[in-house]
């Protein structure tokens, strides 16, 4: 389980892109007012959560989580994962180019969230990566404390960041049907290097979790799957959303599960549903069984 500001990371983990802007499929509320976020951030860290996902790129997300932490003091009680802003071609191309806008970004999430030191920063896009020396050099200045990638879908990149040492975090996508990273074995490995593994999308960015009417015709694929999954989730007493949450939670070499949120009820949805803990082992493997898993 990885560790900053010497405590140990909470294995659920707010999302907070929903804060500074509209985001996701199955998004129906918008984006929260401040009063509703300060009562977000406090159910959470009252119900045991420390960790907060955000990004530079995530709208006013950084400022205002910045600011309901430090209204809440519990600003150096939680553990904020940021990410750096994505590089333009021309500063990717330019190394000098790259690094001031690298250390640009690092500066701004820290005004922004009024952090002097960072717990975690993460480039936002793999590409990116190939400057992980300039977080490394912040980092040695104090200006963060872990630095990581936030990877797409594909496996290989990931796992060569783990085999390189070159990361103290990785941010991936994973979920009940998206299961690329967890069978490449990256989660195990990961874990065993010391570098700790954030799931996103384990609800699909909603898509598991809306009405099936609302579900846009570009993805109703899914519904045949997410039927037969409601169907082992029902058959356990729980719900879907519940079946996808506690699936990824019993991933072996997982260090946190982000989930986004636009309002109080679903934060103490989801507090409950991580109460009742990992799956047992009879419903993993007929989860895991299925044919019919999209990737």
């Amino acid at each position: 389980m990885m560790d900053c500001h010497d405590r140990p990371l909470s294995r659920l983990m707010l999302g907070t892109v929903q804060f500074g802007m509209p985001y996701g499929v199955a998004n129906r509320t918008g984006q929260p007012e401040y009063r509703d976020v300060l009562a977000i951030v406090a159910a959470a860290v009252e119900g045991g959560v420390n960790g907060f996902d955000t990004a530079a790129a995530y709208g006013t997300s950084e400022e205002v989580l910045g600011r309901a932490l430090h209204e809440l003091n519990v600003a150096d009680q939680v553990v904020v994962v940021t990410k750096v802003r994505a590089l333009a071609a021309a500063e990717l191309a330019d190394r000098a180019v790259a690094s001031r806008a690298i250390r640009q970004s690092v500066a701004d999430s820290r005004r922004r969230l009024q952090l002097d030191c960072l717990p975690v920063v993460l480039f936002h896009r793999e590409a990116d990566a190939a400057y992980l020396n300039v977080l490394e050099e912040l980092r040695d200045q104090g200006w963060l404390r872990q630095a990581g990638v936030s990877c797409d879908n594909r496996p290989g990149p990931a796992a060569q960041f783990v085999a390189a040492g070159s990361v103290s975090a990785l941010q991936l996508p994973g979920n009940v049907l998206d299961r690329r990273h967890q069978r490449s074995g990256v989660f195990r490995d990961a874990a065993a290097c010391g570098v700790a593994v954030f799931i996103r999308s384990v609800y699909l960015q909603g898509l598991l979790v809306m009405p099936e009417d609302d579900i846009p015709a570009a993805l109703r694929d899914v519904i045949p799957v997410r039927r037969t999954l409601a169907e082992i989730a029902g058959q356990a007493g729980m719900n879907l959303a519940e079946l996808a949450l506690r699936y990824m939670l019993s991933q072996d070499g997982v260090a946190g599960v982000l989930t986004g949120v636009e309002t109080i009820a679903q934060v103490r949805e989801n507090l409950a549903m991580f109460a009742r803990g990992p799956l047992a082992g009879d419903l993993l493997s007929a989860i895991e069984s299925l044919q019919q898993l999209i990737v």
